[in-house]
């Protein structure tokens, strides 16, 4: 299993359920196959040029460890979850 860090902005008018729901349902997509090391919320940010007419987002960084298979999986997700403004996942070196 290789270590990965995903870093995801949400979109700052999902009220607060909304928004705790879609992190739950990205950290039930990696905890199927890896295990999570660490969620940080880092709450709401200026964006550094507008995504979708919006000039916030809400990011939330998560480390994890797990199959190659997982992080295409979360992609797969990111893209199809329109709340999902942008996302990045790498791979951790060794």
């Amino acid at each position: 299993m290789s270590k990965y860090e995903a870093l995801y902005i949400l979109d700052t008018e999902l009220d607060e359920e909304s928004r705790n729901a879609v992190i739950e349902k990205l950290k039930g997509v990696v905890e199927s196959s890896g295990e999570i090391e660490s969620i940080e919320e880092w709450g709401t940010r200026k964006l550094a040029y507008l995504i979708n007419k919006k000039s916030e987002g809400y990011y939330v960084k998560m480390n994890f460890s797990a199959s190659p298979d997982v992080p295409k999986e979360l992609a797969r997700i990111f893209r199809i979850t329109e709340s999902v403004l942008r996302y990045l996942i790498i791979k951790e070196d060794e």
